[in-house]
């Protein structure tokens, strides 16, 4: 598995690659993940076969030297680690970078290779033709794809002509034993300054199509009702200094709580004290929210949750029973969602159970994990060393997996 995004460093797809690949045999796996400033202490803690190696790269096109480059000293080391570990399968984590890395194993060894799909990076890259000629060069290179959501599966299809044959629909899920209710809890709500107040809480990157601001800004007509409202936000981000003048210029220094980026204990705690999450996304240019795992970890911990009517988060809940999609390009009707769902108590928690149940069903890591490993399976094929076999060979075994059920 080729990931840059890969814990400690926060992330709905690094989370949802550790929870998938921790859950299968250590003896078939080995993660070649980014470097993060906390890999050694998180290293420390798992039993995985992690190889942190450079796969930042401030470019992702091949024209730039500093792309070209880049790419060079990656696939180097990945070579390396593909000859010393003795891999048979390459999973890339995304389009680009990884899977441009992985089509050159394969060019170089021989190596296949599957891809992720997330929905953001793929619109992302039809921004730049050179971007997307990359990624339309790695679609067809992989023996399959596997899409986090609807949403992203029918861009894969309508806007990069993708067989369905080739795409298998994999959703991010959760952890409902960590992940779980919790009793309010005056105690933990002073700790994080929270009190009595009504809180709705975001978690994520600060980042543009998470719609922070519009949140921040639906504040003004959501006081008008719920004069102590407090938006708590987990996350940090390159949008954090304008979020801040926002929050400055707004008058809203009272009402808004930068948390940062917090430990996984604390992070559930927030999830179990808060009263309504709340991830105001919307597409902003190309760039789209795929999925939004957050949305899940928020449901599972018995809380009802509201999302922008843009990409794949409708797929997370089930509207109305468990939360709202409302568009998010304005705060208009941001506020006059979060002011009617804050000002029924009794709905909340209604909706929070059912949120629970709804997760259970449907987004627990023990049957996604189980679905996973049939995937692994197909894009293994039997293969254990791409060397002593013909690609040919290999094809014929792994036709049952291509057809869609």
């Amino acid at each position: 598995m080729v990931s840059e995004i890969f814990p400690p460093q926060t992330g709905g797809s690094g989370r949802w690659f550790w929870e998938i690949y921790r859950r299968m045999p250590r003896e078939e796996i080995v993660i070649a993940a980014g470097e993060h400033s906390r890999q050694l202490e998180f290293d420390r803690s798992h039993d995985l076969s992690v190889v942190r190696i450079p796969l930042s790269l401030k470019e992702w096109g091949l024209r730039s030297l500093a792309g070209f480059s880049g790419y060079c000293r990656s696939v180097r080391i990945l070579l390396w680690v593909v000859e010393e570990k003795r891999i048979g399968v390459v999973h890339c984590g995304r389009c680009l970078p990884e899977g441009l890395m992985a089509l050159a194993l394969k060019f170089w060894c021989g190596i296949p290779y599957v891809c992720y799909a997330h929905g953001e990076e793929m619109n992302y890259a039809t921004s730049s033709r050179e971007l997307s000629w990359l990624v339309r060069r790695v679609l067809r290179g992989a023996r399959f794809v596997i899409a986090n959501s609807r949403n992203t599966e029918n861009l894969l299809r309508r806007e990069w002509r993708l067989s369905p044959r080739r795409i298998r629909l994999l959703h991010p899920g959760v952890d409902t034993e960590r992940f779980c209710p919790g009793r309010k809890d005056l105690g933990i709500r002073a700790r994080l300054g929270w009190n009595d107040r009504p809180v709705v809480l975001t978690v994520g990157r600060l980042q543009k199509r998470k719609g922070h601001d519009q949140m921040i800004l639906a504040l003004k007509e959501v006081r008008k009702t719920i004069p102590d409202v407090l938006y708590a936000i987990v996350g940090e981000g390159d949008e954090r200094a304008a979020l801040e003048a926002l929050v400055a210029r707004e008058g809203l220094g009272d009402h808004v709580q930068f948390l940062g980026e917090i430990e996984d204990a604390d992070l559930v705690r927030c999830y179990q004290q808060c009263d309504l999450f709340v991830l105001a996304n919307r597409q902003v240019g190309q760039d789209i929210e795929g999925f939004g795992m957050v949305l899940l970890e928020a449901q599972a911990c018995a809380k009802a949750v509201i999302a922008g009517a843009s990409g794949g988060t409708a797929e997370t809940m089930r509207i109305p029973e468990t939360g709202r999609v409302v568009p998010c390009e304005r705060p208009h009707e941001l506020a006059h969602a979060v002011t009617a769902m804050l000002s029924d108590r009794e709905g909340l928690v209604r909706m929070g159970l059912a949120a629970r149940q709804w997760v259970l069903e449907h987004f627990d890591w023990g049957a996604l994990s189980n679905q996973a490993k049939l995937l692994f399976a197909c894009g293994q094929a039997g293969s254990t060393s791409p060397t002593k076999q013909s690609p040919r060979a290999t094809d014929s075994r792994l036709s049952h997996c291509v057809e869609r059920p």
